[in-house]
Formats: structure tokens, C-alpha cells, sequence
């Protein structure tokens, strides 16, 4: 038998809430269908990131990442998956889903196809802190986030947790894109132009953003507006918005926004840029690696 072998990871606990209430309305049957469902699409998300599911238990899953940005990247897109599981086929009348999410990134052992230690049990505590659609790390996950995902948390509290002496910090991450932290490049000027009309275009619709519609929200949501068939976009990825007489891109994702416009490509994460003239836009992905979902601009003044 092999020795465990030491390594840092981020370990994940992502566990279905309201798992007892779901066998108690809707019977066995049912209630397992979903969570399998759910688990599934854990699974996916996780692989999808290059983690590895290290087991299920119940209607929880325990996975390991070896950076933080990749589970921090995944846990959101987790939260985003289940919140757009579709359970029709199950539930006629649909269902409000939503996973508790921990994390935490430190030394553990790898033996046997399963993981061990200290941070395990942390990472356990953090998913025990959270509520239905939270995702609650510690302070070691969030140094080892890049500045993008250290800008989509918020410190909630420093508290003694079971089995530790030391206070611990507990830190939230943000995946709503409504509540995360947008880090803008700037107010830029207005040149006294003119109202005009920019049309967006993607897979043969067309979508108008101009004085009376300010605002086309662009993402893989199906709430979104221009609802974009990307794995790399995230739920409402960015914001096409009409404001002082200019058009703005805007970006609010994890993985960052793609423009082509005026001969040139430019790369937006948590950042605004007036549109000019007519170009494309990517979500999430690199023009170079030929995305299928590229949308198309232009303005007329």
C-alpha cells in the first residue's frame, strides 16, 4: 500500500441545501433524481476546471483544485449551474435550487483516492458557515487568489471555529454579479455626440440598445438578454449600456470580456470601454481560439 502523499490543495465542500425539506414534499424518488442531478452537475463544473470529485456524501461533494483561482473560478460557476438546473421533467411546478459552498487552501494527504487533514476540516467548517447560495473561504484562499477573485469577496467575520484555537477570518466570495465588486477603468468624457442606435447581433437575432433602452445584459444565463452558448461565460457576463450620448461595454465576469474594434483587440475584466464604429465581442474566450459565440456590433449616429 502507498504512503499518503502531502500536497497543498484548495479542498471544496459544495452540499445541496434544503436536501430534507426536498424528500419531505416531493418523496424519495424525486428528492434523489434531484440531488443526483445537482451532484452531476458538480461533477461537470468541477472537471470542466480541472479538479478532481473525490467522493460524494449524501447530498454533498468533496473536491480538490490545485490553485485557488480555479476553485474559485468553479465554485462560482457551481453556484451558477445549479441555480439554472433545470428540473421540470421532475418538478412540473420547478424548484428553487441553491448549494452551501466551502473552501480552503492548505497542506492535506492524498492516500487511496481520498484526502485527509487539517484543511479538509476547515474547508468542511466554511461550507457549515454558509447559507443557501453563499460561498464562505478562509484567509489563506483569498491571499492565494489573483486581485480578480480578492475583488469579488468581502471580509464577514473573524470567528473562533470548532477545533481551532486561533480566530479564524471568514471571507465571502461573490458570484452574483450584482453584488460583486466592479472595477472600473474610469468616467470617460462626453464628446457631445449625438443619440444614436448600436445594434448587437448573434446567431441571426438582433438586440438595439439606444436612448430608450439603455441597457442589453449579454451572458450564458438564459435570463440574459443575448443568452450566449459559451462555457466560459459566466451567467451575466457583461453590460452593453447607453449612458451620456456614448456606448459602453462593460464587463463583469470572471473570465473577462474580448473586443474587437478599430483594427484592434482589447481584453476587459471588471472594466468599462466606450464603443466606437462596428467590432465583435467575445465572452469569456479568445478570438484566436475561434469562439462560436461571437456577437457583433454596430453604431449608427
Amino acid at each position: 500500500m502507498s504512503s499518503p502523499v502531502s500536497r497543498h490543495l484548495v479542498i471544496v465542500f459544495a452540499d445541496v441545501s434544503g436536501s430534507t425539506q426536498l424528500y419531505e414534499r416531493h418523496g424519495d424518488d424525486i428528492a434523489r433524481a434531484v440531488i443526483a442531478r445537482c451532484l452531476d452537475a458538480l461533477r461537470d463544473v468541477t472537471l470542466r476546471h480541472a479538479g478532481t470529485v473525490i467522493k460524494y456524501i449524501g447530498d454533498e461533494a468533496l473536491c480538490t483544485f490545485h490553485e485557488p483561482d480555479a476553485a474559485g473560478i468553479a465554485v462560482c460557476d457551481m453556484q451558477e449551474a445549479i441555480a439554472e438546473l433545470d428540473t421540470g421533467d421532475l418538478v412540473p411546478e420547478g424548484l428553487q435550487l441553491a448549494i452551501r459552498v466551502g473552501l480552503h487552501f492548505g497542506p492535506a494527504l492524498l492516500e487511496g483516492g481520498d484526502v485527509y487533514g487539517d484543511a479538509v476540516n476547515i474547508a468542511a467548517r466554511m461550507a457549515a458557515q454558509a447559507k443557501a447560495g453563499q460561498i464562505i473561504t478562509t484567509r489563506e484562499t483569498f491571499e492565494g487568489f489573483g486581485p480578480i477573485l480578492q475583488a469579488s469577496c468581502r471580509l464577514i467575520a473573524r470567528e473562533n471555529i470548532k477545533g481551532k484555537s486561533e480566530t479564524m477570518e471568514l471571507h465571502e466570495l461573490l458570484w452574483l454579479q450584482d453584488d460583486a465588486t466592479r472595477m472600473g477603468s474610469g468616467v470617460l468624457k462626453t464628446m457631445g455626440a449625438e443619440p444614436g442606435c448600436l445594434t448587437l447581433a448573434y446567431r441571426g437575432q438582433t438586440y438595439s440598445v439606444n436612448a430608450e433602452r439603455t441597457r442589453t445584459v449579454l451572458g450564458r444565463s438564459s435570463s440574459a438578454e443575448i443568452a450566449v452558448d459559451e462555457s466560459l461565460a459566466s451567467r451575466q457576463h457583461a453590460v452593453v449600456e447607453f449612458r451620456r450620448g456614448r456606448f459602453f461595454l462593460i464587463d463583469q465576469s470572471l473570465n473577462g470580456t474580448y473586443l474587437l474594434q478599430d483594427g484592434d483587440e482589447h481584453f476587459l475584466r471588471r472594466e468599462e470601454m466606450a464603443l466606437s464604429g462596428s467590432g465583435q465581442i467575445s465572452l469569456g474566450r479568445p478570438f484566436h481560439e475561434r469562439p462560436s459565440g461571437i456577437i457583433t456590433f454596430d453604431i449608427v449616429q
